[in-house]
C-alpha cells in the first residue's frame, strides 16, 4: 500500500538533524513556578489556592471553570505567593499562580488505580477530565470534551497524531522512541470508550524506526494499526490527517466526529495513560529547545510552569544572541517576546535563530503565479483572500470560503513576493469567526 496523504502542502527544511538523536533528558526547575490558569480553548480555571498556602506536588490548585475548561496542577511542592499577571508563551499577560519551589517534591497521595477492565465510560472520561488533560499538539481542547461526542457509537476512527510535520520539533519523535507502551497504552484507554473504533497511529515515512516499534507494539492487537504518510508539511493538521487516514473530508462548519474521527496528538495519549492507568495527573511534558542559535539543541521532560530561560540555560544558553525566538514551530508557533515565560500544557518547544529572516523581506506586488492556490491544504485561493481582508470585505471573504484556511503558513511560505498571506487570512478569518458566533 502506497503513503497516505493529501492534495498540496510543502517540502521546508525540516531541520529535525539538531535534536532528534537527543534522548528525553528531566529536568528540575530552580526558581518559582508559574501556572497561567488559561492553558487551554474554553473558560479558564478558577484558583482554589490563596498566598500562603503550602501545596503538595501533585496537587490541584485551580479548578476547571465550567464544562469546556480544565483544571491545573502543582508540579512541585511549596508555598503559594499569590495570583499575579506574567506573560504566557504567546506574548500575552494572564493571570497565574505562581508557586516558590522549596526544592522537596513532596507529593499528594494519589487514590489507587483500577484495572481499566473494572472502569465504566463515565469513569474513563471523568479521570482524564480531572487530571486536566487537553490537547498538547498546540490546540490545548480539553480532551474530556472531545471523547464525549453526541453519538460515541458512530465514531469509527481514533488516529494518534503522530506526524510532528511542524519543522525543528522531534519532541513527539522522542516519546514514540522512548515510551512506546505508555503511548499505545494511551490509545488502549481511548478505544475502550469507542467499542466500534479502529486505533490507527499516523506517522510521517520520514520516521521509520518509530513506524518499526509501533507495529511490533500493536502487532498482537486487532482494533489497532500503524499507517505511513508521507513526509510533507502540514501533513499533521487535523482536517489533512483525518483525509489522509480515511480520505474523508472535513470543513470549518464540521468537527471530526462528523466524519467518525478522532485526532489525539502523542503527548495528549500518553497523559491520557498517565491518568488513568497510573492515577496521576497532568504536571509535565516534553519540550523540544532547537534553532542555530542554541548551543547544545535538546528534549526535555519538564513540569508544567518552569521558566523558558530555564530551559534554554539546560542546552548551555546561547551561541549567538538570536534575533528570534518562536514558542511552538516555525510555522504555526507564535514570535516571544520574552524568554520569562512559563511552559504550559501546550508548549511543544522553544526555537531560537540567529536570523530573523521573515522580517528582512519586504512584500512586493503579486504576480498572479498560483503558487499560494498549488500548494494549499484547503484548496482555496490565499492571495484573493489575503487582498479582500486588507479591505476588510469580510462578506466576499466567507464567500471565497476564507473560513476554510487552517493558518498553515504554506502560501506564505512559497509566495515569491514575499507577501503576509496568512496573517492576513488569519485575522480576516478571526473576525469573521467572531462576527458568525455572535449573529
Amino acid at each position: 500500500m502506497g503513503l497516505l496523504t493529501f492534495k498540496g502542502g510543502i517540502h521546508p527544511d525540516d531541520g529535525k538533524r539538531f535534536s532528534k538523536d537527543q534522548a528525553i533528558k528531566p529536568l528540575l526547575p530552580k526558581g518559582d513556578l508559574v501556572y497561567p490558569l488559561s492553558q487551554h480553548i474554553g473558560a479558564p480555571a478558577n484558583p482554589i489556592v490563596k498566598k500562603g498556602d503550602q501545596v503538595l506536588k501533585g496537587q490541584k490548585i485551580a479548578e476547571a471553570g465550567g464544562f469546556v475548561s480544565a483544571p491545573v496542577y502543582a508540579s512541585v511542592s511549596g508555598k503559594v505567593k499569590g495570583l499575579e499577571m506574567h506573560f504566557n508563551p504567546a506574548g500575552t499577560k494572564t493571570e497565574c499562580i505562581v508557586i516558590e519551589n522549596d526544592g522537596e517534591y513532596n507529593e499528594v497521595e494519589y487514590e489507587p488505580v483500577r484495572p481499566l477492565s473494572e472502569l465504566s465510560r463515565e469513569d474513563i472520561i471523568s479521570q482524564i477530565g480531572e487530571a486536566g488533560i487537553v490537547g498538547m499538539g498546540g490546540a490545548g481542547f480539553p480532551t474530556k470534551v472531545k471523547l464525549s461526542p453526541k453519538e460515541p457509537d458512530k465514531i469509527e476512527y481514533i488516529i494518534a497524531n503522530c506526524a510532528e510535520c511542524e519543522p525543528y520539533i522531534t519532541a513527539d519523535y522522542r516519546r514514540m522512541l522512548e515510551n512506546t507502551e505508555d503511548l499505545v497504552s494511551g490509545m488502549r484507554v481511548v478505544l475502550a470508550l469507542f467499542p466500534n473504533a479502529k486505533g490507527i497511529f499516523a506517522v510521517e515515512d520520514n520516521k521509520k524506526d518509530c513506524i518499526d516499534l509501533l507495529r511490533k507494539a500493536v502487532a498482537d492487537d486487532p482494533r489497532m494499526d500503524v499507517k505511513a504518510l508521507v513526509t510533507k508539511y502540514p501533513q499533521g493538521a487535523e482536517r489533512q490527517l483525518i483525509y489522509a487516514v480515511t480520505k474523508r473530508a472535513i470543513n470549518s462548519a464540521m468537527l471530526p466526529a462528523d466524519a467518525g474521527c478522532i485526532v489525539d496528538n502523542v503527548e495528549t495519549l500518553i497523559g491520557i495513560h498517565n491518568a488513568v492507568i497510573n492515577g496521576r495527573p497532568l504536571m509535565e511534558r516534553v519540550v523540544t529547545v532547537s534553532g542555530d542559535a542554541v548551543e547544545t539543541p535538546g528534549n526535555f521532560k519538564v513540569l508544567l510552569g518552569t521558566n523558558h530561560r530555564e530551559l534554554v540555560e539546560a542546552t548551555g544558553g546561547f551561541k549567538a544572541e538570536p534575533e528570534k525566538l518562536i514558542s511552538g514551530g516555525p510555522m504555526m508557533g507564535f514570535a516571544m517576546v520574552s524568554l520569562d515565560a512559563p511552559v504550559t500544557k501546550t508548549s511543544s518547544s522553544i526555537l531560537a535563530f540567529k536570523e530573523d529572516v521573515v522580517s528582512k523581506h519586504s512584500e512586493t506586488a503579486c504576480i498572479n503565479c498560483g503558487r499560494c492556490v498549488e500548494v494549499c491544504p484547503s484548496r482555496i485561493v490565499p492571495s484573493r483572500l489575503a487582498d479582500l481582508a486588507r479591505r476588510q470585505d469580510e462578506e466576499s471573504f466567507v464567500a471565497m470560503h476564507g473560513l476554510e484556511c487552517v493558518e498553515c503558513g504554506s502560501c506564505s511560505y512559497v509566495c515569491p513576493a514575499k507577501r503576509q498571506l496568512k496573517q492576513a487570512i488569519g485575522s480576516m478569518r478571526k473576525t469573521a469567526l467572531a462576527n458568525k458566533k455572535k449573529k
